[in-house]
C-alpha cells in the first residue's frame, strides 16, 4: 500500500512540474503574481521557471498520494504480485489521461471565456493581483481547475476499474479453488 501511495506521489508531483511549465507559458503572472506567492517556502532562488516547477510538484504530490492510497484500499495492493505491476500502470493512467483531458478541456473553455466573454468578474483579481494579462491569468485558472477536477474524476474511474478487477480475480480464484477441491476434476 505504502509503495502505491508513493508512487502516486512521485508521479502526480512530475505531473504537476510538468503542467506548470505549460501554465508559466502562457501566463506568467499566474505564478510571478499569486503562485508564488503562495509557495514562498520553497523558494530557493532558483530562475522562474524551475520555481514554476517545483510549485507544480508541491501543488500536485498529495492529490496523487490520496489517490494513490485510495486505489491501494479499494483493492491494487490485493492483486497477485504478477499482475499488480500492470493494474497499477492502469489505473494510474485512467488518472492521468483524466487529467489531461479534462485539464485540456479546461484550456479550451478558459480561451473561449478569457477572448470572448466580459471579464468584468475578474476585475477583482485583476486590481488585488495588478496583473497586466487578465485573459492569460483566466485561460491558466481555468486549466488549473479542470486538471484538478480531471485528477479526482481519474481517481474515481480508476475506483471503480480497480474494484471490477478486484471481483473479477476474486471470483477467478473461488472457481480455481473449487475445481482444486472438485473430484470430478481431473488436472
Amino acid at each position: 500500500m505504502l509503495a502505491i501511495t508513493l508512487t502516486g506521489a512521485f508521479l502526480a508531483g512530475i505531473y504537476g512540474a510538468l503542467h506548470d511549465q505549460l501554465s508559466y507559458t502562457i501566463s506568467p503572472e499566474y505564478f510571478t503574481k499569486m503562485k508564488f506567492e503562495q509557495f514562498w517556502y520553497a523558494d530557493f532562488g532558483w530562475p522562474q521557471r524551475l520555481y514554476a516547477s517545483e510549485v507544480g510538484f508541491l501543488a500536485s504530490w498529495w492529490v496523487g498520494g490520496i489517490g494513490g492510497w485510495l486505489l491501494a484500499r479499494i483493492g491494487l495492493d490485493s492483486f497477485p504480485k504478477d499482475v499488480r505491476r500492470s493494474y497499477v500502470a492502469r489505473a494510474f493512467a485512467i488518472v492521468f489521461a483524466s487529467a489531461i483531458i479534462i485539464g485540456a478541456a479546461g484550456l479550451l473553455l478558459g480561451a473561449i471565456v478569457a477572448h470572448h466573454s466580459d471579464l468584468r468578474g475578474w476585475k477583482r483579481w485583476q486590481n488585488v493581483l495588478e496583473l497586466q494579462d487578465l485573459p492569460s491569468f483566466v485561460i491558466v485558472a481555468y486549466l488549473h481547475w479542470a486538471s484538478y477536477l480531471g485528477a479526482l474524476v481519474g481517481i474515481m474511474t480508476a475506483g471503480v476499474y480497480v474494484w471490477r478487477a478486484d471481483r473479477r480475480i476474486q471470483a477467478a480464484a473461488r472457481c480455481d479453488a473449487a475445481a482444486l477441491n472438485d473430484p470430478n476434476v481431473r488436472a
